[in-house]
């Protein structure tokens, strides 16, 4: 039998979030998700390999993202949010394919969708209900598909220079239109007669 693998290459500053204390993050992940983490603390290599006796060969990708999400910045228990549900994926928007490698640009964008005090993050994440981080020159998103479709949208008009009103104004929206079709799913089920 093949053993599936895959690498992936992290900051070395995240390496010692990506272990955790006394190896239990890195513990955690392995067994949640049938792999095995070799971690090359010198240069940030990670190879993940799937075990022998797992019988899901996508728990290989899910690993891949979790560990890539802790790489991009979020904390094990926000990455983990990614285990929670299967709907739930990882978007990476690398601002040096939009800014080129101009510290400032990506530096005052990174400003902009971080806000005074982390408001306007804060506010993206209460409204589209996905989780952020921006670290380096990435910003990532966890939810599920909805959810980061309206904070990448949120993001992107930020990033083309919207103003922070008109961004709040969007995510208002979003949200009023996310909460009307989960109360028109709650409607339609309660509609559906249960089995005795």
């Amino acid at each position: 039998m093949t053993r599936h693998n895959t690498f992936i290459k992290i900051p070395k500053e995240r390496i010692g979030v990506l272990i955790g204390p006394k190896g239990n993050v890195k513990e955690l992940i392995q067994k949640r998700l049938s792999v095995e983490l070799n971690i090359d603390s010198e240069i940030g290599d990670i190879e993940i390999s799937l075990d022998e006796n797992a019988d899901d060969p996508s728990l290989i990708f899910r690993a891949k993202d979790v560990v890539t999400a802790i790489g991009r910045g979020f904390s094990p228990e926000r990455a983990f949010r990614l285990l929670e549900d299967e709907d739930n994926i990882l978007e990476i928007i690398d601002l040096r394919d939009i800014f080129g490698r101009s510290p400032s640009d990506i530096n005052r964008i990174k400003g902009r969708i971080i806000g005074k005090e982390g408001k306007t993050r804060r506010i993206i994440e209460e409204m589209s209900e996905a989780t952020i981080s921006i670290y380096g020159h990435t910003v990532a998103i966890i939810g599920n598909i909805e959810q980061v479709e309206i904070a990448r949208e949120a993001i992107k008009l930020l990033i083309k220079g919207s103003q922070h009103r008109t961004v709040y104004r969007y995510l208002q929206r979003k949200r009023q239109e996310l909460k009307k079709k989960r109360l028109e799913l709650w409607e339609d089920s309660a509609l559906i007669p249960q089995e005795p």
